[in-house]
């Protein structure tokens, strides 16, 4: 299935050639277009790196909380948005969704947080955020999911298998692990309960 995701690192993405969302331990030269933020933990939301690739026209997409920081950094446009909100710009259209915990307390649901579903070149992708499956992301529909497999902080592999299996998409993607969490332990376990459902594929190295 031809499709336009990168998983760069960990939760950092990248959406055709511009659009990014997490940007976070970028190497290579790029220039963002759009910077979507899905929570303000260090990991996701990173002055260090969006300074690598922002240009006096990258367009930024955050939780409320975030925003405020992102105006205090920088003169860009940005757009604040809560969970179940939308934005339609020339190239992208993008919906909201709550992105939280339920058996932890890292990213609470009241934090208001956020997962997208982005509509990109006649796919409808949608980036997880940091998460356990709850009753939010279990109603979502997409062609392409990223989903979080590191486990303690989110979902482990076989959580987020039994996830993926339940949305049903067209390809699954896993992020957030072999890095600051997770191993290749619980890509393999991810693997091994979608049990040949749901195709995959691995970005992370």
């Amino acid at each position: 299935m031809q499709h336009y995701a990168k998983v760069l690192c960990h939760s950092s993405i990248l959406l055709g050639e511009d659009i990014f969302i997490d940007p976070y331990n970028i190497k290579g030269d790029y220039k963002a277009k759009v910077i979507l933020i899905t929570h303000n933990h260090y990991d996701h939301f990173s002055p260090k790196y969006i300074d690598k690739i922002i240009s006096k026209d990258t367009l930024f997409i955050a939780p409320v909380d975030v925003a405020e920081e992102l105006k205090k950094l920088y003169r860009n446009k940005v757009i604040a948005l809560k969970p179940y909100q939308e934005v339609t710009l020339d190239e992208i259209k993008v919906e909201t969704f709550p992105s939280y915990n339920v058996n932890k307390n890292f990213h609470k649901k009241e934090y208001n947080w956020l997962g997208y579903k982005i509509d990109y070149r006649d796919l409808t992708y949608a980036i997880l955020g940091d998460c356990d499956e709850n009753e939010d992301n279990r109603k979502i529909k997409c062609d392409v999911l990223l989903l979080p497999i590191g486990g303690f902080y989110t979902m482990d592999g076989v959580e987020a298998g039994r996830l993926a299996k339940k949305i049903a998409p067209k390809l699954a993607i896993p992020t957030h692990y072999n890095l600051i969490v997770g191993s290749k332990k619980e890509e393999a376990d991810f693997i091994r309960e979608l049990d040949g459902k749901i195709d995959y594929e691995i970005h992370i190295k």
